[in-house]
């Protein structure tokens, strides 16, 4: 083998490119001011300086440390990716547990039963360190627990629920009804059978459509992610208002009632008596069967990002948006004071209540618990309505039978009961 020792390799005729056929191999270093032109195939080793004009969709592989002055994706968005709400179930206004039906426990989700001859509990539960989800930074779950085995009926349905402004959708920059842009779902579950369940999103506004898949168990309570991308399609209408526009379900069991011949993975006509296939009843007729979820993220584009953890006091303004308790959970004493109010007459007190953020639309008004009138001295309440509303705020008519006159300095509050409160909806 012959060796060539070089200072310096000059183009011929003082032109500007050296042109080496076959294949060159340096075991050493090449060290340039610079160097301007195509590399075609493998670079390895260390690069010290620029690297700019790099075309041709080039892959960089590294196990070292990248630096960047700046950093453009060219798809998606870094940050507000998921157009759900308290997905990772953070937010627990109303209780961290329910018998009831609807929204009874986590914020933002619908959570039913029906028709499987026993109440299900519907609770806000704590992830061990153990679990998988929480090695990924998620401390909440949501839980639909059965305390005994449920008995098919062809109207039987368990599901969780999660309805969405329509704007919020048709904002996201998702183009809906083009085949070649996506949207991807992605979540955690568990449950107690190993079996094969059924979820579906579907758009409702115009002539609502339904895309419906299928997601199985990987063992016995053991932590399963689920990701699925879905294409947009024509005659998909999301509406730009604050109604309802799209659904996503995630169902641990539906009865015949509502199952049928249905096809997988497509965008299809909304019936009401097929949201999916026939299910298996396991789950249902197990006994002392539980279903958890976590980590719910719908986001535009056809790859699942990593789940974005939003601060609690960020996922509670946006549920707030839909649903605000007064006081929340964490009052305690039995003897917290909700407003301040006047008197309107000798019968009556006005009370106002400013909202944290702007409601969907104008709430409607329940209370809880014992109540009380305080200007001085406890005074007996009759009655609680809604005076006046709007998205920013709310004004009560507060009937007490005596001890208050007009002008009167009168409170409203908890009457020694910690559950006690107003409550203002606007969900879906």
């Amino acid at each position: 083998m012959s060796i060539l020792n070089v200072n310096k390799i000059n183009p011929v005729g003082g032109g500007s490119t050296i042109t080496i056929a076959g294949i060159a191999s340096v075991t050493s270093s090449v060290t340039s001011p610079s160097f301007v032109g195509d590399v075609t195939g493998n670079v390895t080793g260390n690069v010290t300086g620029d690297a700019t004009g790099l075309s041709g969709n080039p892959s960089i592989n590294t196990t070292g440390i990248v630096t960047a002055t700046s950093f453009v994706p060219t798809v998606g968005q870094l940050s507000h990716r998921n157009l759900i709400i308290n997905g990772d179930f953070q937010v627990a206004q109303r209780a961290s547990s329910s018998n009831n039906n609807g929204y009874t426990s986590v914020d933002r989700w619908k959570i039913e039963s029906s028709n499987i001859t026993h109440n299900s509990t519907k609770s806000q539960q704590s992830l061990s360190s153990s679990d998988t989800p929480y090695t990924l930074g998620f401390r909440r779950f949501a839980r639909i627990a059965l305390a005994q085995a449920g008995v098919v009926a062809a109207n039987s349905y368990v599901e969780f629920h999660h309805k969405m402004e329509a704007q919020n959708v048709s904002n996201s920059g998702w183009n809906y009804n083009s085949t070649s842009s996506f949207i991807t779902l992605q979540f955690w579950f568990r449950c107690s059978t190993n079996q094969t369940f059924y979820a579906w999103v579907t758009s409702t506004d115009g002539t609502n459509k339904r895309f419906t898949f299928s997601f199985t168990a990987s063992g016995n309570n053991a932590w399963t992610k689920v990701t699925k991308t879905i294409p947009g399609a024509s005659g998909i209408q999301i509406d730009n208002d604050n109604g309802e526009g799209f659904n996503v379900v995630i169902a641990p069991f539906y009865g015949t009632d509502y199952t049928g011949s249905v096809s997988l993975d497509t965008w299809v006509t909304k019936n009401d008596a097929t949201h999916s296939p026939d299910y298996a009843s396991t789950w249902l007729t197990a006994g002392a069967s539980t279903f958890d979820i976590t980590g719910v993220q719908l986001e535009v584009g056809p790859v699942a990002t990593p789940f974005e953890h939003r601060s609690y006091a960020d996922e509670l303004r946006r549920c707030q948006r839909y649903f605000i308790r007064i006081p929340d959970q964490n009052a305690s004493s039995g003897y917290y004071f909700l407003a301040q109010g006047a008197g309107h007459d000798n019968n009556a007190f006005l009370c106002n209540f400013h909202f944290p953020t702007t409601m969907r639309s104008n709430p409607s008004l329940t209370t809880t618990g014992s109540l009380r009138a305080y200007n001085g001295g406890t005074v007996t309440i009759s009655s609680i309505i809604l005076n006046t509303s709007s998205v920013a705020g709310a004004c009560l008519q507060i009937a007490v039978s005596s001890g208050i006159s007009p002008k009167d300095a009168v409170s409203l509050g908890q009457n020694n009961d910690s559950d006690a409160g107003v409550q203002f909806n606007a969900e879906l």
